[in-house]
Parts: C-alpha cells; sequence; structure tokens
C-alpha cells in the first residue's frame, strides 16, 4: 500500500473514531456539527485513499491542491481502473456531505433520529469501504463497544419523515410561527431529497417556503418529498453488529448526473417515466393558469423555471425534441401570481421584435 494513502486511511479512521465519540458523549454542546464534520472528513479520506489504492490520482496536472469531496465520488463511480462506489452508496456519500456542509456554514437542526440515520448509514459505507478496497476489517480499529452508535436505530424512513414534517407544521401553526426553526429542520429534509434527486443539495430560502407552504396546505410528505419516498433502508444484523444501508426501491433506476451540471449532486434517483412526470406543454400550463401563452411563457421566464430540473425538461421523441413542464412548475406559477405584477413580467421578459438591419436615420 502507497504511504500516501496509508496515511489518509489513517486520518480518516481517526476522524471516524472521534465522531462516533461525539455522537455517544453527554454534552450537547457542538455535538451536531462536530459529528457530521468529523463523519464527512473521514469518508472523504477513506475516499482518496481507495483512489491511490486502485492507481487513480487525486490532484489534477499542476494543480496545487487535491481533487473536491464530489470529484472523488465520480472518481470512484466512474474510473475504470478505480472504481469501487455503488450509485447507492454516492447517495450515502451526497446526503452526508450537504448536511456537513449546512451545518459548518449556516443552520441546520436535525433530529436524533436523523442524524443516527446519517452516523450509522455513514459508518457502515467506511466499513464496507474499509473491507471491500483494502480487505481490512474495521472493529480491529476500535472495541466493539464504541461501534453501536444508538440502541434504538429508525428504520423506517417513512415514520422519520413523518415525525420531521408533523413537527415542522406545528412550528407553523397560526399563532406559532416559528419560520427560522421550521426552515432550518426542513433544511435537513431538503438536503437529503436534494442528494437523491441529484438537484440543488443546498436548499435556498426560496425553495424551503415553499416547501413549507406545501406541508401547511397538508400536503403528504411523500409528494413533497418524492427522492426520499423512493428509498429505503436496509439493516442487517443487530446489537453491536448492526449496518444501515441506503438503498433504491425495487425498479427505481439511479442515474449519474452529467458533469458540470451547475448545483446538482454526482448521481440522481431517475424519474421512472419522464413524460408522467413533465406533463405539461406551455400551452397546458398557460390555460390551467388562465393565461395566454406567451405571457405563461413571460411568466416562466421571470421564475427562471427552465433552469430548475424539477419544474422543466426538454424531452426528445425521435429526433424532434418537445419543452415539458411537470406539476411543480404549475404550483410556481400559481403562487407567482398571488404576488407579481403581469404588467411588469410582459414589459420586461415579452418577445422583443429583432431590430432591422442596415436601417439609416435621417
Amino acid at each position: 500500500m502507497k504511504k500516501e494513502a496509508r496515511l489518509l486511511l489513517d486520518k480518516g479512521v481517526n476522524s471516524l473514531v472521534l465522531s462516533v465519540e461525539h455522537f455517544n458523549r453527554p454534552s450537547d454542546r457542538g455535538r451536531v456539527e462536530a459529528v457530521l464534520i468529523l463523519l464527512d472528513h473521514a469518508l472523504e479520506m477513506v475516499l482518496k485513499s481507495a483512489l491511490l489504492h486502485r492507481g487513480a490520482r487525486i490532484r489534477e496536472p499542476r494543480a496545487k491542491q487535491t481533487i473536491g469531496f464530489d470529484a472523488c465520488v465520480r472518481k470512484g463511480l466512474t474510473d475504470g481502473k478505480a472504481k469501487f462506489l455503488s450509485q447507492e452508496q454516492a447517495l450515502t456519500l451526497q446526503s452526508i456531505n450537504g448536511l456537513r456542509d449546512a451545518a459548518q456554514h449556516h443552520l441546520l437542526s436535525i433530529s436524533e433520529q436523523h442524524l443516527y440515520l446519517q452516523a450509522q448509514t455513514g459508518l457502515t459505507l467506511f466499513k464496507d469501504l474499509f473491507s471491500d478496497v483494502f480487505g481490512r476489517k474495521l472493529h480491529d480499529e476500535f472495541p466493539d463497544r464504541v461501534l453501536p452508535i444508538s440502541s434504538s436505530p429508525p428504520l423506517d424512513l417513512d415514520a422519520l419523515f413523518d415525525k420531521e414534517t408533523q413537527a415542522v407544521r406545528e412550528l407553523l401553526k397560526p399563532g406559532v410561527r416559528r419560520h427560522t426553526e421550521a426552515e432550518s429542520k426542513l433544511r435537513a429534509l431538503a438536503i437529503l431529497e436534494g442528494a437523491v434527486t441529484g438537484g440543488s443539495v443546498q436548499p435556498g430560502q426560496p425553495e424551503l417556503r415553499r416547501i413549507s407552504k406545501q406541508l401547511s396546505s397538508g400536503k403528504r410528505w411523500s409528494d413533497v418529498f418524492p427522492g426520499v419516498a423512493s428509498i429505503r433502508l436496509t439493516t442487517k444484523g443487530h446489537g453491536p453488529s448492526i449496518d444501515l444501508r441506503i438503498t433504491k426501491k425495487e425498479g427505481i433506476p439511479v442515474q449519474l448526473v452529467p458533469e458540470g451540471t451547475l448545483g446538482a449532486a454526482v448521481v440522481a434517483v431517475k424519474r421512472v417515466n419522464e413524460l408522467d412526470f413533465y406533463n405539461l406543454g406551455r400551452d397546458q400550463i398557460a390555460k390551467k393558469v388562465g393565461l395566454s401563452g406567451p405571457k405563461a411563457t413571460a411568466l416562466i421566464r421571470h421564475l427562471h423555471l427552465e433552469e430548475d430540473r424539477d419544474c422543466f425538461s426538454e424531452i426528445s421523441i425521435g429526433r424532434v425534441f418537445f419543452k415539458r413542464y411537470s406539476q411543480k412548475a404549475l404550483e410556481r406559477l400559481v403562487e407567482a401570481l398571488k404576488t407579481v405584477s403581469m404588467n411588469e413580467v410582459w414589459e420586461r421578459h415579452r418577445p422583443r421584435k429583432p431590430k432591422k438591419s442596415g436601417a439609416t436615420s435621417k
């Protein structure tokens, strides 16, 4: 084993041990941030060590710094000589990395059960790579008694999201209106959704407010977070030997997101039938919101809906391409019409006649 790979692997084990220690410590001060930051670092180190061990590079030519987390995941998935990750493992990595980013740089409120889910799946993934890539047992690195992170693992994602979304609804009730706390709690759920669907892993405030409105209106969490509804948790063993993994539900494929896609994750759960999801044409969506076709296009441009893959897709049938919109796009338009001035939107985004070339002034 190369010295650099061995040293990186040692660093990964050290961070993993510290992450587990922080999870189990009695004090809550800084605990969530410490667990996620150290776990994310442990996984990045094991990824880089595995790439080196398999003969891949972790530096681009003439680069001073090593490649980042997402690049490690993509190489581990696609580099022919170094490939060691499954697509389901990439979903786990994206989720933990997104949560770490929010915990380190902004506000994140994550329940104890959700934190356990992330910590135990991360530890299981580290253990799998430790064994599959390096042929070593994680139990050799620290005592078995440290490994059981929780005595009551939440193995049902449906129950977890039921509980979390109900807590958000309570925070948004009239007379309570604790929007900052609600958005902080929603951020953890939306990050998991983004990590699974390949959308933006870090949700912005407009996205969190949209989700808040949907939940307040009574919409089911599985409709608000369809990506999470498409995965499940599998468990093997119990007690000290428990393993927890995120897997896709039967029949739902996972796809590699094209490199360079702005704000997107590396892999995503793929829509099984794109035409069923993007089921509205421009004229259909215009009729539903009571606008003419050109004015609907102006509002779509104003909201940048064609930049949101959950709202818009250009679908090819043979050699013909069709612009298609989802029900989410329809919801965004309906909400926008409550507040925007269509006169201003039309003036800003209406089609412009091209200027005639060669015209002379008198």
